[in-house]
């Protein structure tokens, strides 16, 4: 019997603690240069120095934090290269997913995206910025594991981080949340008719187009 409710989590101190602070970096609430002390984290998240300690070790290996000798550990700031790398590498990825999306043609699928879109939209127009992230990036998290293609799944899994921590920082400087929801809208539309060189052509140029404002709009470390 398959019911749908949702799995308990039993997580360790060191395990919640590691959870909140990749969170907190990921939606852009630690931004990229900002100091992390193990002290005063250790006192906002109420817990000993050690689960931080280890939590900013995994964060480090991660390469969302970095620890300098004598000089601490900050969020790990991203370098102009940085953001043209990942950029260029959502559009090979995602175009490649999309193509796959709109070939296998499953209704279901399409209709999940317009569901995150619409949903989109109306957390847009409330000014909701955190469900605005979560749901950008569920629409791009739906199509690459919409494509059914398992090695492509693994790349992005390798850039996802990086993915979603700049569209967050993006998204928490562009005060038309509206407006980034209904981006999504013509890249859907070509989907729904199946003109897949409509959409490759729109969401490489909105990826593109991201890429190049933040990397010219991005402050070097």
């Amino acid at each position: 019997m398959n019911l749908a409710l949702p799995q308990i989590k039993n997580l360790s101190i060191r395990e919640q603690s590691l959870d909140t602070l990749r969170e907190a970096i990921l939606s852009g609430e630690l931004k990229p240069g900002q100091a992390l002390t193990e002290t005063d984290l250790a006192r906002q998240l109420g817990v000993s120095r050690a689960p931080i300690r280890e939590a900013l070790r995994i964060l480090n290996s991660e390469g969302l934090v970095e620890t300098i000798p004598y000089h601490g550990t900050t969020v790990r700031r991203l370098t102009k290269t940085d953001i043209e790398e990942i950029y260029s590498m959502r559009i090979l990825l995602e175009t490649y997913a999309m193509e796959q999306v709109i070939e296998k043609c499953q209704p279901a699928d399409l209709q999940r995206l317009r569901e995150i879109v619409d949903r989109m939209v109306r957390a847009g127009d409330a000014g909701d910025l955190i469900a605005v992230n979560a749901l950008d990036r569920d629409f791009h998290d739906a199509l690459i594991e919409m494509s059914g293609h398992q090695l492509l799944h693994s790349m992005w899994l390798m850039v996802a981080m990086k993915v979603r921590q700049v569209m967050a920082l993006v998204n928490r400087r562009n005060t038309d949340l509206t407006l980034i929801a209904r981006k999504h809208l013509p890249l859907l539309e070509a989907m729904e008719v199946g003109d897949a060189a409509e959409a490759k052509t729109i969401l490489g140029r909105h990826i593109a187009t991201a890429g190049d404002l933040i990397a010219e709009d991005w402050v070097e470390p």
